[in-house]
């Protein structure tokens, strides 16, 4: 089947870089709706999506696959409550604004709300618009019931908190669920999002690295237009380098991934205490000026209960290659991995990171082969297979990609159990 033309119109309504997840992707989708409707001919399916904005919809619903999960990137909400006490608490100028941008199944714009209750932030001090293309995910965002696939890692004291387990999954609670309103909406539509008042805090991880560099500068562009003078920008490691080429530097908040414009940085925060491993937010003591404290628990990657006292001697080595990245100092952070290999002889971790960063550069080969290294010296990395899993399927290789996304989720199968 020749989709070049479906191609074509997803990335003109939606943005999509096709080479993000490969032509094959879109076949499916494409074969999808042709079932759906009935049809055998692509070519009269074809004449049908181009006329019918409802079935222009349908496509990209049958595209959009969502991957998320609670307090994913645990160290980027430990630092929007840090910043939330830091600087916004006590400021006179009424509520804290965030969009949560795309918001898919809910998780990412709940887990913003459960941070900031946790941290002892007043409801009605803040507000937070969830955004998604996709309708199908927003209604499932409504429902606000999620299966054990949402929770992933040790640390789930959050769900004893704020859910109510029942037959159908673990429900969230009306008080985090008020502090979310949830619309549909396109990033590249004309006026998007018309009428808001600036935000203090956007959310945009894992979208950009599915946009070519024109279309990643035409939402970088959107993001700012949105975004107050002193906002902040929350996006993924892979997606680093981007608000550097625009204007932004980074907030020096480690593992953050977090950028202010640069007529408005302030002196560097103070940096949120914590480990290299995935941090969880607890409430904290009642007490007048709460200080949120990152717990040391177990990573969200299964494979992270196996780290020796070794790998945790050379952390060190390792943080300050993850803070140079952070900061987009991609040159500086290779070369700090490069130096640890160097005194200590391979390891996963520094392997892993290497991916990251050449990832995070668009030399996607490199990336690749420091993946397979670091799963050769640990086969079951979680985030390794997570990261080498999403780039196979860029180059095509849709195949191999699902045989790693498979041994990802039998690792979580036996996590949980």
């Amino acid at each position: 089947m020749d989709v070049a033309g479906f191609e074509n119109l997803l990335k003109a309504s939606m943005g999509l870089n096709v080479a993000s997840i490969g032509s094959s992707a879109i076949e499916r989708a494409v074969q999808e709706r042709l079932a759906a409707c009935s049809l055998d001919d692509p070519n009269v399916y074809w004449g049908r999506v181009r006329g019918s904005d409802a079935e222009l919809q349908e496509l990209i619903e049958a595209v959009v696959v969502p991957e998320t999960w609670f307090f994913r990137g645990p160290e980027s909400l430990a630092a929007l409550a840090h910043l939330a006490h830091e600087e916004w608490r006590r400021r006179p100028d009424g509520v804290l604004s965030l969009l949560s941008l795309p918001c898919s199944t809910g998780e990412e714009p709940y887990s913003m709300a459960m941070a900031l209750l946790d941290g002892s932030i007043p409801a009605d001090h803040f507000r937070i618009d969830a955004v998604d293309i996709s309708t199908r995910v927003l209604t499932q965002a409504g429902r606000a019931v999620y299966g054990r696939n949402s929770f992933r890692g040790h640390e789930l004291e959050f769900r004893d908190r704020h859910f109510e387990a029942t037959a159908q999954g673990y429900r969230l609670s009306e008080a985090v669920r008020r502090q979310v309103r949830f619309q549909q909406g396109n990033l590249f539509a004309a006026g998007f999002l018309p009428g808001v008042e600036l935000y203090d805090v956007i959310f945009c991880r894992n979208v950009l690295i599915y946009f070519d560099r024109a279309t990643q500068d035409r939402a970088i562009a959107v993001l700012k237009r949105l975004l107050k003078p002193t906002g902040v920008l929350f996006v993924a490691p892979a997606e680093t380098g981007l608000p550097l080429t625009h204007d932004f530097v980074s907030t020096n908040l480690q593992l953050a991934f977090a950028f202010r414009r640069s007529a408005a940085a302030l002196p560097e925060p103070k940096r949120v205490p914590g480990p290299l491993k995935e941090p969880s937010i607890r409430r904290p003591a009642a007490t007048p000026a709460p200080v949120l404290r990152p717990v040391r628990v177990a990573s969200a990657a299964p494979a992270a209960a196996s780290r020796t006292g070794l790998a945790a001697e050379k952390s060190a080595d390792i943080g300050e290659a993850m803070r140079l990245a952070d900061q987009g100092h991609f040159v500086e952070a290779a070369n700090c991995c490069e130096e640890h290999l160097r005194q200590h002889g391979p390891s996963a971790a520094a392997f892993h990171l290497m991916g990251l960063v050449r990832d995070a550069t668009g030399n996607q080969p490199e990336a690749v082969g420091y993946y397979r290294k670091a799963l050769y010296l640990e086969p079951n990395h979680y985030g390794t297979q997570i990261h080498l899993a999403l780039l196979m399927e860029k180059q095509g290789d849709t195949a191999g990609a699902q045989v790693l996304r498979n041994r990802a989720r039998r690792l979580e199968r036996q996590h949980k159990t």
